[in-house]
């Protein structure tokens, strides 16, 4: 049998292009996600659960035994201004984007630990670096990536990888649903090549992380915009 992974948010978007990747190349497929209505890939565990019940993480992990593998993929953003923004959804994004997926890592690094190997993706954004109008969302993705160095602090010198990717804008549903298309805009013209990333080239990244990388890869986020953050163009 072909190692484990598990993936949040693994149902759609990047997360369906990693579990499809995953698949592909002989893995063995479990998938967290809160809807599977127009889930179509064949032989993946799926797991219909809301990453918001932080608390029952835990017992979800139990079920689920040892894995080789945890992607942290899954995140939403609420698209609030700071000035109208509910204390209930502030606690959501901080559950479903921060406290979950360090949850998920404390649930399963006693096992990697002990076999000293174990590979952690976290999937964090741009907006850890650069902002976001959505300040909730950007604050829980800065966070996400304080939790990848933080962790590699910690277990690096005992096998386990922890690593992340920053993704711009990326072809999923949280463009086509969004409130402030002007902002992707702006963003999309200030790459290399004027578009969005399709969810299979981060994908592509996030395998190598979690499968080919070297040793000394441990505690770094990979930014992956096509050049949306740079200062200035240069003309050829």
């Amino acid at each position: 049998m072909g190692k484990r992974v598990l993936i949040t948010g693994g149902n759609k978007g990047i997360g369906l292009a990693l579990t499809k990747k995953f698949k592909a190349n002989g893995f063995e497929v479990i998938v967290i996600g809160r809807n599977f209505d127009h889930f179509t890939v064949p032989e993946v565990k799926t797991i219909t659960f809301d990453l918001n019940e932080v608390e029952k993480i835990p017992a979800l992990a139990k079920e689920i035994g040892k894995i080789d593998i945890l992607i942290n993929n899954a995140g939403i953003d609420r698209q609030r201004p700071y000035y109208d923004y509910p204390q209930e959804e502030v606690n959501r994004i901080l559950n479903v984007n921060l406290k979950a997926p360090i949850a998920l890592i404390n649930a399963f690094l006693p096992d990697f630990l002990e076999r000293k190997e174990g590979k952690i993706v976290n999937v964090a954004s741009q907006a850890a670096e650069v902002g976001h109008t959505d300040i909730w969302y950007g604050i829980t993705k800065a966070g996400l990536v304080n939790v990848t160095k933080s962790f590699a602090a910690i277990v690096g010198k005992d096998g386990v990888l922890v690593n992340a990717v920053a993704p711009g804008p990326v072809e999923t549903e949280m463009i086509h649903n969004t409130n402030i298309p002007e902002r992707f805009e702006q963003v999309k013209s200030r790459t290399y090549l004027n578009r969005v990333a399709e969810p299979e080239e981060v994908a592509e990244v996030i395998y190598w992380l979690a499968t080919d990388v070297p040793v000394y890869v441990n505690g770094e986020t990979i930014d992956i915009n096509n050049g949306a953050q740079r200062v200035k163009n240069y003309s050829r």
